[in-house]
Formats: C-alpha cells, sequence, structure tokens
C-alpha cells in the first residue's frame, strides 16, 4: 500500500484537501523530529505531512533533527518521501519560479549527522543515484499538470549555510563544479531516505539565482520571501496530484531503493551493538 510522506521546506506548511487531517506526536530513538506530523488521506492514499523546519520556521538548515524525520515517517508507515525544498538557480534557463526535479547531489555539508548506523553496526549503502526513478517521474508528470515550468533532472549543491553563498563560491560550483541548483536542506535527507529504505524524489523550487548572475548580485531576501510564496502555492498543487498518480497500491520499487539494506550491513551478527540495534528497530528492522 503507498503511504506518501511529503517533507516540506519554506514556504510549504501544509497540503491542501487532506481528509480526516490530524496533527500526530511521533516519538523516536534519534530525539523529537522537527515538528509533529499532519496525517489523512488525498484520494484514497494515506499521506504525512512534516515541516522541515517546524511551523512557524524555527529549525535552521543545520538543526534540522533530519535522522528523527526520517525515522518517524518510517515509523508511521511511510513508503515514499517527495522533499519539497527553495532553491538557487546557477542556470540562466533555471529561473526563479521554476521547479527541478533532482536526481544528482553534491554534498558539502559538515555539521551534521549523516548516518543512522556507525560504532557497532556498519553499514554501506549506496547513492550513486540518490532519488527513485518512479517517484521523480510522478512529481514531473504532476507539476506539468499543474502549469508549473519544470526541468527534468538536476543536480543540487548542498551547502552547511544558514549564510548564503560569497561571489566566488557561487562561481565555482556554477562553472566548476556543474552544480544545476544550490540548497541547505536535501542532505543528509537523501541519504538517510536511503538508508531507511524509502523512495525519495526532490521537488526544488527556485527562489533566486544566487549571488553568481550579474544582474542580481547578492540574494535578495525580500525578493526570496515573495518568491516563496508564489511557489508554495505551486508546490501544494504538484502534491495535491501526486496520490491520484501513484495510486493506493504500490509494488516493490523497481529500482530497489526499498531493498537498499539487502546486503549493506557488514558487522558480523554477534558484534553488533544492542542498544543501537534498538535505535533501527524502524529504520533496518526488516533486515535485523
Amino acid at each position: 500500500m503507498t503511504y506518501l510522506g511529503v517533507i516540506g521546506g519554506s514556504g510549504l506548511y501544509e497540503i491542501d484537501g487532506l481528509e480526516n487531517p490530524t496533527w500526530t506526536t511521533v516519538e523516536t530513538p534519534w530525539g523529537a523530529p522537527s515538528d509533529q506530523i499532519l496525517t489523512g488521506t488525498l484520494d484514497g492514499v494515506k499521506m504525512a505531512f512534516l515541516p522541515r523546519h517546524g511551523r512557524g520556521h524555527v529549525h535552521s538548515p543545520t538543526t534540522v533533527p533530519y535522522r528523527a524525520n526520517i525515522d518517524a515517517l518510517k515509523r508511521l508507515g511511510v513508503t515514499d518521501v517527495i522533499s519539497v525544498s527553495a532553491c538557487g538557480s546557477f542556470r540562466e534557463e533555471m529561473a526563479p519560479g521554476d521547479f527541478v526535479i533532482i536526481d544528482q547531489f553534491i554534498d558539502r555539508t559538515f555539521a551534521r549527522e549523516k548516518s543512522f548506523f556507525g560504532t557497532g553496526c556498519v553499514a554501506h549503502v549506496s547513492v550513486a543515484h540518490p532519488t527513485c526513478p518512479r517517484l521523480s517521474a510522478a512529481c514531473l508528470a504532476a507539476a506539468i499538470d499543474a502549469g508549473i515550468t519544470v526541468h527534468d533532472g538536476g543536480t543540487y549543491l548542498a551547502m552547511e549555510g544558514p549564510q548564503f553563498s560569497s561571489v566566488a563560491e557561487s562561481k565555482m560550483y556554477r562553472e566548476s563544479w556543474g552544480a544545476d541548483v544550490i540548497g541547505m536542506t536535501n542532505m543528509p535527507e537523501a541519504k538517510l531516505a536511503r538508508e531507511a529504505e524509502l523512495c525519495y524524489a526532490s521537488v526544488a523550487m527556485i527562489t533566486d539565482f544566487d549571488s553568481w548572475h550579474p544582474d542580481h548580485g547578492a540574494v535578495d531576501i525580500t525578493e526570496i520571501i515573495k518568491t516563496l510564496q508564489d511557489n508554495a502555492d505551486k508546490g501544494r498543487s504538484l502534491v495535491a496530484r501526486l496520490p491520484a498518480l501513484l495510486g493506493p497500491e504500490r509494488a516493490p520499487c523497481p529500482h530497489g531503493c526499498d531493498r537498499a539494506l539487502e546486503y549493506a550491513i557488514l558487522t558480523a551478527p554477534d558484534k553488533r551493538d544492542p542498544a543501537l540495534l534498538a535505535k533501527l528497530d524502524a529504520v533496518a528492522g526488516r533486515v535485523l
């Protein structure tokens, strides 16, 4: 059965048309998630919405409890996660107000816990293809149907923040590294979703051209907020179309996202830390 989780970023704090909406408190071994989770159904599909920064935007990109967020969604029974987040653009053709369906990441974050695993239970999952093509295709179709200008595929550079880039950094990411957009929140979120065997798709909503653009200069926060508000309306429209596209019945992921841990755990069973295993009950219970 499909259970769709939506992690909403800056500007997106609700799902329109949700039936029987209930704010649910979910406790995790990794601490409290960013907020309560809004659950309900939409077009016969179970939905869970988590505001990434918390209602009222209380968490910075660095302090978002990424592990707790992914664990909480998995603990609820979520099978598929859509990340919706604001970003800056490195490409003239990817303009403010456009959306990008992300398929690659460059992770430049450094102050965040990036794995559920560690000493006592070591695991290595592949993030060569960090987003789910099936779920990304549904997001693309929903965006097109909603009349949104959308780009199919793009590389998202995840920076630590909370400051925006210098001009030198922005030019390096764009010209030398080949990134298409820049944001602060999709890492380690995408890596953790893969460890939790959740299909993950990223919808990046462009708010600005970052600081490389000669005609735009420094990022203007007032312009960003205006574009954020416009993008939020489009984001809700996209999300509202996803249940009908995905349907209530769910087959195993053809790309193996839901089996990512099949051969990932390397620690011998008799050497595994029972305390860590207990914390992994939701994330890795299928293989443990």
